[in-house]
């Protein structure tokens, strides 16, 4: 059996693929790659499929070494890799040391590696859900990570994108079910990502939307939640719910931020701007 064994790592290093899509009914987030095209990337550069497991890293800080001769690829945020290039192959015979530093523009990179990370598999996905907390536990110094078989021959890539990275995002939305409970629109809004934000939600700072006057007090039974949904609590001020979400909630949704855009988030930083335009239709629940 290959392996790895994690000899540094900072706080926020999780297994991560594609998540367990399909199981709202019974409370369980989706879960997975908050920029799921890294991790696809990676995936594509090593052979793998798409939705092979790999490690979801917060602001770099990591160090594994190979115990067994391994390929490996980093992708996502821009990382400085000790030795190496982001995103490309990186061959690493047994005893050498892959070393990720600080994060220099976004906020998770992705290390996969040839074969997927081997655990044991949680509704049909090794993807750790820091919500339900399904899934493996976020590593440790000392975790030995079991590797799997490769399935396919590494196909590489013409131009492998990164970012992009930005202070200032505009994200396209859906008009959501509760948007004309509001004096104005998001559109109409500048907010910037607070530093609470995590996988569970990317929570906003910035002004509050009032509701109309036959709003106020009115309280919703619990609706059903997806990822990109824009909530807006009692305080006004709207956040966007990431892979770890809740798969219900009581407060207001005014708007669902498009899927591709939510790489973008997974990649801000605290304080970027962040505006909203609508368009297409309203959503229904």
């Amino acid at each position: 059996m290959r392996r790895l064994t994690v000899l540094e790592v900072r706080p926020g290093a999780l297994i991560q693929d594609l998540g367990r899509p399909g199981y709202a009914a019974l409370g369980v987030p989706p879960s997975g790659a908050l920029d799921a095209p890294a991790l696809r990337l990676g995936n594509r550069l090593l052979g793998n499929p798409e939705a092979t497991a790999g490690i979801e890293v917060l602001l770099g800080g990591l160090r594994l070494r190979a115990d067994t001769p391994v390929t490996v690829a980093v992708t996502g945020a821009e990382v400085p890799v000790h030795g190496h290039d982001i995103g490309a192959p990186i061959y690493l015979r047994a005893g050498e040391s892959l070393e990720l530093g600080t994060v220099t523009r976004g906020m998770r990179c992705y290390v996969t590696v040839r074969g997927g990370i081997e655990v044991p598999e949680e509704l049909g996905s090794r993807a750790t859900d820091t919500l339900s907390g399904l899934g493996p536990a976020p590593l440790r110094a000392g975790d030995v990570l079991d590797i799997g078989t490769a399935a396919d021959l590494p196909h590489g890539e013409d131009g492998v994108p990164s970012g992009p990275f930005s202070d200032a995002l505009t994200l396209p939305v859906l008009p959501g079910p509760r948007a004309d409970w509001f004096h104005r629109e998001l559109g109409s809004g500048l907010w910037h990502l607070s530093a609470t934000s995590d996988r569970i939600g990317a929570r906003l700072e910035g002004p509050a939307l009032r509701r109309l006057p036959e709003r106020v007090g009115v309280e919703l039974p619990s609706e059903p939640i997806r990822t990109g949904a824009i909530q807006v609590p009692t305080d006004g001020v709207p956040l966007v719910f990431l892979a770890d979400h809740p798969t219900t909630g009581g407060y207001p949704v005014v708007g669902i931020v498009d899927s591709a855009a939510l790489a973008s988030i997974a990649q801000a930083r605290p304080g970027t701007r962040i505006q909203f335009f609508y368009r297409h239709s309203k959503v229904r629940q």
